[in-house]
């Protein structure tokens, strides 16, 4: 991991966060969905891991006026538990700043401990729940929101 940065995703990027969406998720995104963000979306800022140019994870959001919407953040089984996934959320927040952004919002899964633990530690409070948020079984969403 000595080769390891944080970058703008790109559209050559597609392919490995798709890899990255599927071994993560149960109800992925697809590939089209990634490349409407990367060219199509100006709303959407979205970042990844590069590890000496393998794709070790991503993250993205949407900023709508001055706020930051985290659509996704996913990082490749084999690059877990070394805490990329802060430093990429870290990343994310101060993009969101640079771009104006006061606030920050996103959804997880109730039941994802872990990843409300190091939303908390970041300074996202829980503000409320959606019902039924998630496809794949109906699990309710938490809605945690930061302070830029």
């Amino acid at each position: 991991m000595s080769g390891l940065r944080i970058r703008r995703m790109n559209f050559m990027d597609v392919d490995a966060v798709v890899k990255v969406e599927q071994e993560t998720f149960t109800t992925p995104w697809s590939r089209a969905a990634f490349e409407a963000e990367t060219s199509d979306n100006e709303l959407a800022y979205y970042l990844v891991v590069d590890d000496s140019g393998t794709i070790a994870g991503y993250a993205g959001m949407w900023l709508i006026i001055d706020e930051a919407h985290v659509t996704n953040i996913a990082m490749s089984a084999a690059y877990r538990g070394a805490g990329l996934g802060e430093k990429l959320v870290r990343a994310l927040m101060e993009l969101a700043r640079e771009r104006g952004a006061v606030s920050m919002t996103l959804e997880v899964r109730v039941s994802n401990e872990k990843a409300q633990s190091l939303y908390a530690k970041l300074g996202f409070v829980p503000r409320g729940k959606r019902r039924n948020y998630y496809t794949d079984n109906r699990e309710d969403a938490l809605i945690m929101w930061c302070e830029l």
